[in-house]
């Protein structure tokens, strides 16, 4: 393994009393944490308040900073330090072009893992290790962890196709184990994980834990509006769609009369409100055009896109901010993996974490009981 360990605070490193020894995973020495469970970094959602409630419960929260402007990241760096002293992590775009300026912002406020929804430049990932950092990207594809595992990151988070959000098509059953046969860093499966079971299949397949997104989404830290939440409660696993419509890339949502509104309706007729988009993105983040433009260009090459598609691609953050800020699911997107629907509750971090560990040492106990000792 590649990485320096960071070590959890109070803790000292030592695995938690009184879980199973399989569940001090190599991605808890690699991070300082106490339990192999991250929160995901989703955009308008990994405020500083879940982020925190993650670290403090002993997993890895993810801050999101992909919908923020540098000042907006350094003030939720700033305000999860107040809420947490323990580890956790930023979450940036590979492919930002203020991201040496991002950069620097974890370096200065002693961050100690940067994480990317997709990976960065070769050179972005060393000059972040040589500045300490712990790198880890998220990726959907055997190949894409080969050559980031290649490039130095000290491990992946893999993303299956039961994700929410920008997702695959190889669902993680097969994409996981495959990774871990492939890279011999840590891999975190991500993708129908929210429960101890799910805990120990990944570890059985390979992984040294899990990452969630929705289920962490549902729980009463996050600040998701609560008749959002309640959306999310009604739905059942067959509530999902998957659709290129919003930026041209496949993209697990909520079926929602506004979902299938947009999945329905032309791209001609999708393209003033892109450009609508596009422009309140421009005011809302005050990023110069020139570098949208130049964002552009770079999805086109990337994804193979057209320019309507490209035009579109302002949409996804947009719209998730009307949802997931505003509360207006008849004017936004709900970005959801298939297993909201078998989530019933809003229970805290904590509570979550402690139920996922339990239920994960039960499983492992009914799988290799303890031997009784001989009389």
């Amino acid at each position: 393994m590649t990485g320096p360990v960071v070590p959890a605070a109070g803790s000292g490193g030592a695995a938690p009393s009184g879980h199973h020894p399989a569940l001090r995973t190599a991605a808890c020495e690699l991070f300082g944490i106490d339990y192999p469970i991250v929160q995901t970094g989703m955009g308008w959602v990994a405020t500083p308040r879940l982020t925190a409630a993650t670290a403090n419960a002993g997993g890895l929260g993810i801050l999101a900073s992909g919908t923020l402007t540098v000042e907006e990241t350094d003030l939720a760096i700033r305000r999860t330090k107040e809420l947490t002293d323990r580890v956790f992590a930023v979450n940036m775009r590979g492919d930002a072009p203020d991201l040496p300026e991002r950069a620097r912002l974890l370096v200065k406020h002693g961050v100690k893992v940067a994480s990317f929804a997709l990976a960065p430049k070769e050179s972005v990932i060393k000059d972040l290790k040589d500045a300490g950092l712990v790198v880890v990207p998220s990726i959907g594809a055997r190949r894409h962890a080969e050559k980031v595992a290649a490039w130095g990151v000290d491990a992946v988070i893999v993303q299956g196709m039961e994700g929410g959000g920008h997702t695959g098509q190889v669902p993680t059953s097969i994409l996981l184990p495959s990774v871990a046969d492939a890279v011999d860093i840590p891999v975190i499966g991500a993708g129908g994980f929210n429960n101890g079971r799910g805990l120990v299949a990944a570890l059985a397949f390979g992984a040294a834990g899990i990452a969630m997104g929705t289920r962490f989404l549902l729980t009463s830290d996050s600040e998701v509006p609560d008749n959002v939440k309640a959306e999310y409660l009604t739905r059942t696993v067959n509530d999902t769609v998957v659709t290129s419509v919003l930026d041209g890339v496949p993209q697990r949502i909520l079926r929602t009369p506004f979902a299938e509104k947009l999945i329905n309706s032309s791209a001609v007729s999708r393209l003033p409100r892109s450009l609508r988009s596009a422009v309140q993105f421009h005011k809302m983040s005050r990023t110069p055009w020139f570098d949208i433009v130049r964002e552009g260009l770079a999805m086109k090459k990337s994804h193979e896109l057209s320019w309507t598609q490209v035009v579109m691609a302002a949409n996804t953050p947009m719209m998730l901010r009307a949802s997931m800020v505003q509360g207006r699911t008849d004017l936004g997107t709900l970005a959801s993996g298939q297993v909201a629907g078998v989530i019933e509750d809003l229970p805290s971090c904590a509570e979550l974490i402690q139920r996922i560990m339990a239920e994960a040492d039960a499983v492992l106990e009914r799988l290799a009981p303890a031997p009784v000792p001989a009389r």
